[in-house]
């Protein structure tokens, strides 16, 4: 389905000279003299780049339809991450390439949203709040929850988040994946 540049919105999908981009942010521009333009800032969807992009008004664009699906976390081989629809039973392995950050916020039997741009799987999302034990923390002492500091704690993925003082090794944490904040003891 073709779109032309005044149906731009921010996170659609359109392919530009055969490769496909998401559109990040762009502007209409109307100057005093000459033709209007929209400035757009776009994402390859295949290397991650960011490019900045000029286009004339009513240039017209093949739109990607996007989808969404929800899958389950089974495990890691430390190379691959493997997956299963849990409506078809189907598993697909994932390379930690494509997996990327979301890895550190993935536990067994989680289920993340995997994002397509077509047929091509764009990127893995984690659920946004995760409970996970702290595998390794300083250890807290009394009178420190007063200050309202924070410490680093290492959780059981790997990941490394900031912690108030009396947080221990072993206590069980939600945690918000977007930004890797502390919500609470579980």
């Amino acid at each position: 389905m073709a779109i032309s540049t005044a149906d731009f919105k921010n996170g659609k999908a359109i392919l530009i000279d055969g490769k496909p981009y998401l559109i990040i942010e762009f502007q209409h521009v109307k100057p005093g003299k000459g033709g209007a333009f929209v400035r757009t800032k776009v994402r390859d969807i295949r290397t991650g780049r960011v490019n900045d992009l000029t286009f004339r008004a009513g240039e017209k664009f093949d739109e990607i339809r996007m989808e969404q699906k929800e899958m389950q976390f089974l495990y890691s081989d430390g190379e691959e991450f493997n997956f299963m629809d849990n409506e078809t039973y189907e598993q697909i392995a994932l390379s930690a390439d494509v997996v990327a950050d979301a890895a550190k916020w993935l536990k067994e039997n989680d289920v993340a949203t995997l994002q397509y741009a077509g047929e091509e799987l764009i990127g893995v999302e984690p659920p946004m709040f995760v409970e996970l034990e702290v595998t390794e923390t300083e250890p807290g002492f009394k009178g420190d929850t007063v200050q309202g500091g924070t410490k680093p704690a290492t959780l059981e993925t790997g990941a490394v988040v900031q912690v108030p003082m009396f947080v221990n090794n072993g206590d069980i944490l939600k945690i918000d994946s977007r930004d890797a904040r502390y919500i609470t003891r579980v």
